[in-house]
């Protein structure tokens, strides 16, 4: 039941370290392919080509793919979060390029308590 509420989802988050080790968070689309997260990177509405995030996968490949999904009622809530190693393909082509293959997804479906 996860992997189609992931594979229905618009958007996920993706996380990278930076340089210095901190976190860079940036929402993306992305196509769930079995156990392979692909996400384009075009150049549409970008101030710059040169992205943190692939900035960041050129240092250290290790990314998270958080999908979720946030509901008033809590009971309707979940999330899908996988860790794997980044490889990216640099071509003009309709071809999705690799995002992220997963390795032991973790899930939650809701909260231990409100907020």
């Amino acid at each position: 039941m996860m992997r189609e509420r992931a594979a229905g989802a618009k958007v996920a988050h993706l996380a990278t370290l930076r340089p210095d080790g901190t976190p860079h968070v940036v929402p993306c689309c992305f196509v769930l392919d079995r156990d392979t997260i692909y996400s384009a990177i075009d150049t549409k509405s970008k101030s710059t080509l040169k992205l943190q995030r692939l900035e960041n996968l050129r240092r250290h490949p290790a990314v998270a793919v958080l999908i979720d999904h946030y509901d008033d009622d809590w009971a309707e809530l979940w999330w899908v979060r996988a860790a794997a190693a980044l490889s990216t393909t640099e071509r003009n082509t309709s071809e999705p390029s690799r995002c992220s293959r997963a390795s032991t997804p973790s899930t939650g479906t809701s909260p231990s308590r409100a907020p």
